[in-house]
């Protein structure tokens, strides 16, 4: 078996400088990464994991958890996670609470006997509704670090990565205003989760701000066991007045738009309609919705290096919560 060692010897470079080029970093030219990669492709070189591990005590994996695999942002999130893992050496075991806490506690215990260094995961709603983390606070007394990303809790003293929720919402909504709308209307079906109350206390700021602005906040909460498109026709039946729409969870803006086109009104002359979602709507929407972009690559890429971070140095107590701010992209459902 060809060794580190022996790829060094033949390269005339050191076993480090091997190791990093192998793991694409940045300190390494990337005339010697070709180089490195090209003799480990042609002597077949393969990295002895099991004796890695054991030397550096260490599985070089990372736990993943997610709430929900069929939501966009988190399969984008879960990307971009595997991706930059995969970049700094690390393999990913992926785990799907389904928004049990039963199933987040399962997952984590799963792994927490070895088989992980460390966790990055999005907290399930039931764990958010019942704001009981217990079982999170146990894996990090057990001196096994844990990254938070987007659904966080303060609760949990632990490294963090979210989106500048409260200011995204507020910025949509103070576009909304600068347009001269008189009867801005939120719709939400995340309402529960941390997220959500940020984005709606985002809201509420910029109308609280507003000294033309004479309505009062209107709100349109989406029970889980209710549709969204019930709860859009609420919207419009109750609030036949609207002009601006801010959905603030990744369906509800889509069905907003496609229910106003069908009522006849004029988008955006009559309504405007920000939507909180990822490009993959885009291409099903016409007129093209404008949408708060929350830029989910980043926020996985974020996640992994604040992991590594605290795996390198674990005796830092200060912990870090990494904001990634959003962007309003102004398309044809706005003015």
């Amino acid at each position: 078996m060809v060794t580190l060692k022996q790829l060094a010897e033949q390269l005339n470079v050191s076993v480090s400088t091997v190791s990093k080029a192998l793991h694409d970093s940045d300190e390494i030219s990337p005339d010697t990464i070709e180089r490195v990669k090209a003799l480990a492709k042609f002597l077949n070189y393969k990295p002895n994991k099991l004796a890695l591990s054991l030397k550096n005590s260490r599985t070089n994996t990372i736990g993943v958890i997610i709430p929900n695999i069929l939501n966009h942002f988190f399969a984008k999130a879960l990307y971009a996670i595997e991706m930059q893992a995969s970049k700094q050496g690390y393999n990913i075991i992926t785990c799907v609470s389904n928004e049990m806490q039963s199933k987040e506690i399962n997952s984590l215990q799963l792994l927490s006997n070895g088989s992980v260094d460390g966790f990055i995961l999005s907290l399930a709603e039931e764990t958010q509704v019942a704001n009981n983390v217990d079982h999170i606070n146990e894996i990090l007394q057990k001196d096994i670090p844990v990254v938070l990303f987007d659904r966080v809790s303060e609760d949990i003293n632990c490294d963090k990565v979210i989106i500048d929720d409260f200011g995204a919402a507020y910025e949509a909504t103070k576009h909304l205003l600068s347009e001269g709308r008189q009867h801005i209307v939120l719709v939400s079906n995340i309402d529960e989760l941390s997220v959500g109350k940020l984005r709606t206390n985002g809201y509420l700021a910029a109308l609280n701000e507003s000294i033309d602005y004479k309505n009062e906040p209107s709100i349109i909460t989406i029970e889980n066991d209710k549709s969204i498109e019930d709860g859009v026709d609420q919207l419009f039946n109750k609030y036949q007045s609207v002009d601006g729409i801010i959905s603030i969870d990744n369906t509800s803006g889509v069905i907003a738009l496609q229910k106003a086109l069908k009522l006849n009104y004029n988008v955006p002359k009559d309504l405007s309609i920000i939507g909180f979602s990822d490009e993959n709507v885009l291409q099903f929407t016409n007129p093209k919705l404008s949408t708060i972009s929350q830029h989910t690559v980043d926020i996985g890429k974020a996640s992994v290096k604040l992991l590594l971070n605290r795996l390198k140095d674990k005796g830092t107590t200060k912990k870090t919560t990494k904001t990634i701010k959003t962007n309003l992209i102004l398309r044809e459902t706005t003015k």
